[in-house]
């Protein structure tokens, strides 16, 4: 079973090609799964459309799932078409995203953490200055906000938990792996699984999210883990998905996780 459950398309701004473009891209890499992702809108700004370059305006979303729905049933039986997205983990907007995802029958939703202090995890401008105290706090502040969506009870997955590496590969170094440890079980605890997600090679930390240190912590603690390319091209559809599957048995998994109507299959690596 092969499945990618981090896809992007032309809505968010900044992903090239439409909704079929991916699904016709996992037909041709042999999946049998695939799912939409495409991120939230910013339903914490006054705009319709906060940041055009990066999220859909608001109106755009109930658009967005007619279309993977009407896709469903268009490729039934040739492909299962998942209805995802990739929400952003806001603490303050929390209750906000919570109501307006829950009218939508989403199969999951991805809980990503973009933004700390207010500034993007990929803005590597944001370390210039910092001491080491400095660096410490601000990794634990991260990992303290992926606890509070682990929470919440309002994603099925965690998305690229390691992510604020991606345009500072320095960031994996700053020594605070108890607030790591410290995240992994609470993720273990409320369920929620983590996804391997192959897209960290197109930054300056080049590899995976998360690396490999933090996915043999994961598989101690009993995370569940899942697939994401995240894919904001059809060419990267199910990106090194074999390659995922070979390390993490070599980890100590022996299966990993898909989500349909919220309800977690388990799939033998």
């Amino acid at each position: 079973m092969k499945f990618d459950l981090h896809t992007h398309h032309f809505r968010c701004g900044h992903a090239d090609g439409n909704i079929r473009d991916y699904i016709e891209a996992g037909i041709s890499a042999g999946l049998q799964v695939i799912g939409i992702s495409d991120h939230t809108p910013y339903f914490g700004e006054k705009e319709e459309q906060a940041f055009p370059r990066i999220a859909m305006g608001k109106s755009e979303l109930v658009n967005y799932v007619s279309e993977v729905l009407r896709l469903k049933e268009e490729y039934e039986g040739k492909i299962d078409v998942l209805l995802g997205i990739e929400s952003d983990y806001f603490p303050e907007h929390a209750e906000t995203y919570r109501e307006i995802l829950s009218a939508y029958p989403f199969d999951y939703i991805i809980g990503s953490v973009h933004s700390v202090g207010g500034v993007s995890i990929f803005n590597k401008n944001r370390w210039k200055g910092l001491s080491e105290k400095q660096h410490i706090e601000v990794k634990e502040d991260y990992y303290r906000i992926i606890q509070d969506s682990a929470r919440s009870g309002m994603f099925q997955i965690l998305g690229h938990i390691d992510a604020m590496k991606g345009n500072y590969p320095d960031f994996a170094d700053i020594p605070a792996e108890h607030i790591v440890d410290e995240t992994l079980q609470v993720i273990a605890q409320h369920g929620v699984a983590i996804e391997i997600n192959t897209s960290g090679k197109t930054k300056l930390s080049g590899g995976w999210y998360p690396s490999d240190a933090i996915l043999e912590r994961a598989c101690h603690f009993g995370v569940d883990v899942t697939f994401g390319s995240d894919a904001h091209k059809p060419a990267r559809v199910a990106d090194e998905l074999a390659q995922v599957a070979d390390r993490l048995k070599s980890i100590g998994f022996t299966e990993w996780v898909y989500y349909k109507n919220k309800q977690k299959i388990n799939v033998p690596l």
